[in-house]
């Protein structure tokens, strides 16, 4: 009722403008629908299924992904993107040589195509075929460079594989390469402080694990930067450091024996005996027959003057490993304690046999 009194009360020649704009209205809005049939209808349907394995693909659905690949390349065989797709899935599936006969059919519609190249070199470097990954990475680096392609994961794996065939100098360049790319590329700066471990530069690494540990999302941390970051520290003495990766560490990955007397061996260095014994009692349990558990809760004991214990702990390592010289050395040490200067000494003789340095010194100093 509103709308038809005001209808009435409008002028002619408002009412002529009203009806011109209701008719341009009218058209328009079919003509837009139209257009955007019209472009839906524009994808074929050789390219609608390749979208759907791609979102299964993004889903981590790679076996669901494979069949409609095939469907696509079925519709459309001289496109290669569904051929390097279904590599790539066959990739994330371990089924190298099925991904191999992919990317060869890819190369042959297409040779010199980048994006095959790169996954030839990936399915290789997984495969643990290294010299052909080389060759992939090295032609995939070679068309990056002609086609002005900047990808920063082709130089992490390349770094990747540097690394393996212990080439440090060369794979840290190719690894500077993708974090001038990328600067937030968490993997980059964790492989780099692999790669300065391996080389014993121990606070280099140290400053690399932090760079990719600050940029983790506090939610989805990487516990492996931690415990490498632990074992650098322990490295140059930042016990206390240790012990706080360490923690971080077996929280997020509890019940593994390594870390467990690892984080031991940093407590006794921090003065934490008996958090030291209580980690090493605790590998114990997982695994009764390792003679560096022993030794060092030995060690600990010892330090927190349990000293028959202590020689129980060394008396059982060195029964497990005979000739475990670092052994002889802190069981001498506790006969020092007990006043026994001769069981010390016969045990530090021992060890200086074994090539043990500490223990030839300490002979010259206490055994003459």
């Amino acid at each position: 009722m509103n709308l038809l009194i005001f209808w009435h009360s409008l002028t002619p020649a408002l009412l002529n403008i009203c009806k011109w704009c209701i008719c341009l209205l009218i058209w328009f809005i079919p003509a837009s629908s139209m257009a955007q049939e019209a472009a839906k209808d524009s994808v074929t349907e050789d390219q609608k299924i390749y979208l759907a394995a791609c979102k299964l693909i993004d889903s981590a659905k790679y076996k669901e992904a494979i069949p409609l690949l095939k469907k696509a390349i079925k519709l459309s065989p001289l496109n290669i993107e569904p051929y390097n797709k279904m590599a790539f899935a066959k990739i994330k599936l371990k089924d190298f040589k099925g991904a191999e006969k992919d990317l060869q059919a890819s190369d042959k519609i297409l040779p010199m195509n980048y994006e095959t190249c790169k996954l030839t070199g990936l399915n290789y470097f997984f495969w643990g075929k290294f010299n052909e990954a080389k060759l992939a990475f090295d032609t995939s680096l070679y068309i990056s460079r002609e086609e002005k392609i900047d990808d920063a994961e082709l130089h992490y794996y390349r770094a990747s594989l540097m690394f393996k065939g212990k080439s440090y100098k060369t794979a840290l360049e190719a690894l500077e390469s993708a974090t001038e790319l990328n600067p937030r590329y968490i993997e980059a700066y964790v492989l780099k402080g692999e790669i300065r471990f391996a080389m014993k530069n121990y606070n280099h690494a140290i400053k690399e694990l932090s760079n990719a540990i600050d940029l983790m999302p506090v939610d989805k941390p990487d516990y492996a930067a931690y415990k490498l970051r632990a074992k650098s520290r322990f490295e140059i003495g930042d016990y206390k450091g240790a012990v706080q990766d360490w923690n971080i560490y077996i929280d997020g990955e509890p019940g593994e024996e390594e870390s467990l007397v690892s984080r031991g061996a940093a407590k006794i260095n921090a003065g934490d005996n008996s958090g030291a014994v209580a980690d090493l009692d605790a590998a114990v349990k997982i695994n009764a027959k390792n003679p560096v558990t022993y030794c060092y809760r030995g060690v600990a004991k010892g330090g927190n003057k349990m000293y028959a214990e202590a020689i129980k702990d060394l008396d059982y390592a060195i029964r497990l490993k005979f000739d475990y010289a670092a052994a002889f050395v802190n069981r001498a040490a506790i006969k020092m304690a007990l006043k026994d200067k001769r069981g010390a000494c016969e045990d530090l003789k021992k060890a200086d046999s074994l090539g043990d340095e500490l223990a030839l010194k300490l002979v010259e100093k206490y055994c003459k």
